[in-house]
């Protein structure tokens, strides 16, 4: 997939950062992904900046408002669905926290927050004026979202009920911990994938992870560190998948690379 225009129900289709300085965050990611970038304004929640790439919107940032008191800078992943509304009640049915009640954004469509029983946010989208990302699965863009949590059982009963999301293992070969990986599945197609994190990552809260594309992830890597970020899993081969990075910006957003193997 490369240039998109309309997600289905059950697709990722947006992330957005929120970050302590919205001016270092767009110096540091233009210049990792070539992003092009435009302020647009967002009423009460100030500014908005979309990035762009090949004039197509792949993300976009904003700077954290006093509603995000005592939250580190991070990425929120977007899910689109065809009634906003009826999604949240049904999150809320199912035992998760409804974080912010629908509301309309502007003439772009509209959102709602939610957090599942395992701890892990997402972001509901019903698309009006913006479908989400233009471009999807090629270097500089969105790629793959995944959940890591410590209770996946308890993330699988809620996305699949959800979303009509079904699951299956994956097979990690030499690099398999004795904690599967989990796919979502939607249909034929992959939506998202599921990691319970391990004793080390004890005290780190769960999370939908991003993953962006790229073609070069070692010179990617470097140049991020260049830029003031900082490696928190360098670049290594995962079987099958591509070659993969952890990587935190220079305000301590974590967000993943990975080249795929036909890159």
């Amino acid at each position: 997939m490369t240039e998109v225009d309309k997600y289905e129900p059950g697709s990722f289709s947006w992330v957005d950062l929120q970050t302590t300085d919205a001016e270092s965050g767009k110096r540091f990611y233009t210049e990792l992904f070539g992003w092009d970038h435009e302020d647009m304004p967002a009423g009460d929640m100030g500014v908005y900046t979309m990035f762009r790439l090949r004039g197509r919107y792949v993300a976009a940032l904003s700077e954290m408002g006093p509603q995000f008191k005592g939250m580190p800078p991070h990425w929120d992943s977007y899910v689109t669905v065809d009634d906003v509304d009826a999604r949240a009640k049904s999150a809320a049915d199912l035992g998760g926290n409804v974080m912010m009640e629908p509301a309309d954004v502007m003439d772009s469509g509209r959102m709602a927050a939610v957090q599942d029983p395992s701890g892990g946010v997402v972001m509901l989208w019903e698309p009006r004026n913006h479908i989400g990302a233009g471009i999807r699965d090629e270097p500089g863009s969105l790629t793959w979202s995944e959940l890591l949590t410590h209770d996946t059982e308890a993330a699988k009963r809620f996305y699949t009920e959800l979303f009509g999301w079904a699951t299956e293992e994956m097979d990690m070969g030499e690099m398999d911990t004795g904690d599967p990986y989990t796919l979502f599945t939607r249909g034929d197609l992959f939506a998202g994938g599921l990691f319970r994190m391990g004793e080390e990552m004890r005290d780190v809260p769960p999370h939908w992870s991003v993953c962006f594309a790229i073609d070069d992830i070692d010179a990617a890597v470097s140049r991020a560190e260049e830029l003031g970020g900082r490696t928190d899993v360098p670049p290594m081969d995962v079987p099958t998948v591509g070659r993969y990075a952890l990587l935190a910006d220079p305000e301590g957003a974590v967000f993943a690379l990975l080249q795929p193997p036909d890159l």
